[in-house]
């Protein structure tokens, strides 16, 4: 196993005039995830080496302007998700990220929904109402949620995900009831390591679907 410790670096766009929709927001995150795991290309390696510290911390950080064109010139992926951009980098090492990426602000971003999300369609990747996450860490949580329930499915269960084009739902929970049903029922639970935020071992996400039920992994 490597010792080194790895990071997946996520950016989104935020620009003043025309910030996105958190709940777009979220979801174009955990759609970034997925396209990287789905479809690493060139950069297997580096998917291997953070995958492999046991890890799967993900940094979500925002930008703007020429902030954001500085961040479309490095090697990544970006995922357009109505009104949000999200940009997905190869995973670099902890303490050794780009300098245009390390550069941006990681504290404090904040989004709202202005108007009523789309319905829903599995998988339905639950957040914890109870707790009080910065849009930043809500995406790099989603971002978790959607990685658990990948490595949850099977090869055609995948296969069927990435003809839906590895849509997913973000949602809070309508109660804690309903959360922790959720969460006890054997579905992938996303366990926060407690670096930032919130309390380490708090229930984030639930990832919830039909084919994941009675599935145990933790993040």
């Amino acid at each position: 196993m490597s010792t080194e410790l790895y990071v997946l670096p996520l950016v989104v766009r935020i620009e003043r005039a025309a910030p996105p929709e958190r709940t777009d927001a979220l979801e174009a995150a955990a759609m970034a995830v997925l396209s990287l795991l789905a479809d690493p290309g060139e950069w297997a390696a580096e998917l291997h080496a953070w995958q492999s510290t046991g890890r799967i911390r993900k940094v979500v950080r925002r930008a703007r302007g020429a902030e954001w064109r500085r961040a479309l010139a490095l090697p990544g992926r970006t995922i357009g998700h109505r009104t949000a951009e999200m940009r997905v980098h190869p995973p670099v090492p902890l303490d050794d990220w780009p300098r245009d990426l390390a550069r941006l602000q990681v504290s404090g971003t904040e989004l709202a929904d202005t108007a009523e999300p789309p319905p829903v369609g599995p998988p339905i990747l639950w957040e914890n109402p109870k707790l009080e996450m910065s849009a930043g860490k809500a995406m790099a949580q989603a971002g978790h949620a959607a990685q658990l329930a990948w490595w949850a499915c099977d090869a055609g269960e995948r296969a069927a995900w990435r003809e839906r084009g590895l849509a997913v739902s973000v949602r809070q929970a309508p109660a804690q009831g309903d959360f922790d049903a959720k969460a006890a029922a054997g579905l992938p639970v996303v366990r926060d390591a407690g670096f930032t935020e919130i309390e380490a071992g708090s229930c984030t996400f639930v990832a919830d679907a039909p084919w994941l039920a009675g599935r145990f992994f933790r993040a």
